[in-house]
């Protein structure tokens, strides 16, 4: 993976976001490297746990509430 990937998130470390950041996309609007790849919706709320994955860079995203 190359360093700007890695720029999203901190390694291993899901980024933890909210039923008002719905619809989730990747990368986030306010990322850093907002325009890393092109944007992906991540149906979070349908996935069993609430996890969601990014096909693109791997972030991994977990639903707080």
């Amino acid at each position: 993976m190359s360093n700007t990937a890695t720029a999203t998130r901190p390694l291993e470390q899901p980024i933890p976001v909210s039923r008002r950041d719905l619809p989730l996309s990747c990368p986030l609007p306010d990322a850093l490297v907002w325009n890393l790849h092109p944007r992906v919706y991540l149906p979070i709320e349908d996935e069993p746990g609430g996890e969601s994955v990014c096909p693109y860079c791997g972030a991994h995203y977990v639903l707080s509430d």
